[in-house]
């Protein structure tokens, strides 16, 4: 579904299908690769219960999305569980994101009660002694696993999502079976991208040609498994999916594959929005780049969302430069935006993680 004009009278780009707000900033987890550099305090600006509402009263007055609440550790906000029931009497999917402790039978009860549909847990290593040390708090690992059992026995449908880098890309295949033992429905492994704290371990970034290994490592263990596998924060996947089918002799079309023949791989501001936890809006988490700021327009997430000129830029992919520009596959793959930014300072520039040569820059291909 397209949604009114831009500045320019062109169409604004597909509805939303994604939100994800960051309810708080607040978080007691120290992880590594964190976008927000968040701490476990208080942080002003916060959106109010009647901002919330409002939020969400414009977001479903176009468009049904999915809603990420996310943080932080949003379940540090006290309102949480009002600000979902909310929006799913608005009629949104509801979903969460804690990292795992403060989940317990109690809090597992209130998430089901207050509509959440699925929440996504982080796991970003095998064992205690990996996971442990990203998060940067001890007995983490222990207390997610702990949560997770308290989500499954209250009936909530949960996912595992995993921070891919050189510290942890060895144990992929165990953090899916792990996944597997403990019944989540999906496993979503997120290639880093180094913003916030994410710049100091940069070199932790698994380097180009194993990013393309990985990427055909998930395809190949995505017909092996009974859960949704899919990687985030990863848009090549989507050419790499479609070069392994068709050379399988599968062609991708809407009807063979649903809706993942209809998504483009980075959705910044293209179907996705971040919702920052004082009301910037933003392509995602990781493209730190104010596109409108929800007070400073009374709340017209609507007026942002078809207007602004980052976003527009982002779902008109002529705009792209370098191999993305010429690329057969851009309007499948598009490049990671937020990595082309913090590693260029131009996120219309070609994504710097991709070993793929177009077919019209290759010697002889005209």
């Amino acid at each position: 579904m397209k949604v009114g004009m831009d500045g320019g009278g062109r169409p604004a780009g597909p509805a939303p299908r994604l939100v994800a707000w960051e309810t708080t900033r607040r978080c007691p987890m120290k992880c590594k690769h964190c976008r927000g550099s968040a701490r476990d305090q208080d942080y002003a600006g916060e959106l109010s219960p009647a901002e919330a509402r409002l939020l969400i009263d414009n977001i479903a007055s176009f468009s049904k999305p999915i809603l990420i609440l996310t943080g932080g550790e949003p379940m540090t906000r006290e309102d949480i569980y009002d600000i979902a029931r909310y929006g799913t009497d608005k009629g949104l999917r509801v979903v969460m994101s804690p990292c795992g402790p403060l989940i317990t039978p109690e809090t597992a009860s209130k998430m089901k009660e207050s509509g959440i549909q699925r929440i996504s847990v982080s796991i970003d290593g095998a064992t205690a002694a990996t996971h442990d040390k990203f998060r940067g708090v001890p007995g983490a690992f222990d207390g997610a696993l702990r949560g997770i059992g308290h989500a499954r026995d209250a009936g909530m449908e949960f996912q595992i999502n995993t921070t891919v880098t050189k510290h942890n890309i060895s144990e992929l295949a165990d953090i899916l079976a792990l996944a597997e033992r403990l019944g989540a429905v999906a496993f979503n492994p997120f290639l880093l991208v180094p913003t916030g704290r994410g710049k100091a371990i940069s070199d932790l970034e698994i380097p180009p040609g194993e990013y393309e290994r990985a990427l055909n490592w998930v395809y190949e263990k995505s017909l092996e498994t009974d859960i949704q596998f899919k990687p985030t924060c990863a848009p090549h996947y989507h050419r790499i999916f479609r070069q392994r089918e068709e050379k399988a002799g599968r062609e991708v079309t809407p009807k063979s594959h649903g809706l993942f023949a209809m998504t483009k791989g980075c959705m910044g501001g293209d179907g996705f929005v971040f919702v920052s936890y004082d009301g910037i809006l933003q392509p995602c988490g990781f493209f730190d780049v104010n596109c409108g700021d929800l007070r400073r327009e009374n709340f017209d997430f609507k007026k942002i969302y078809e207007t602004s000129k980052v976003f527009n830029e982002l779902r008109d992919t002529r705009t792209y430069k370098g191999k993305c520009g010429v690329c057969e596959y851009v309007k499948v793959c598009g490049g990671c935006r937020a990595r082309a930014l913090a590693l260029s300072g131009d996120y219309l520039a070609e994504e710097p993680f991709c070993v793929y040569t177009p077919k019209s820059m290759r010697r002889g291909d005209g």
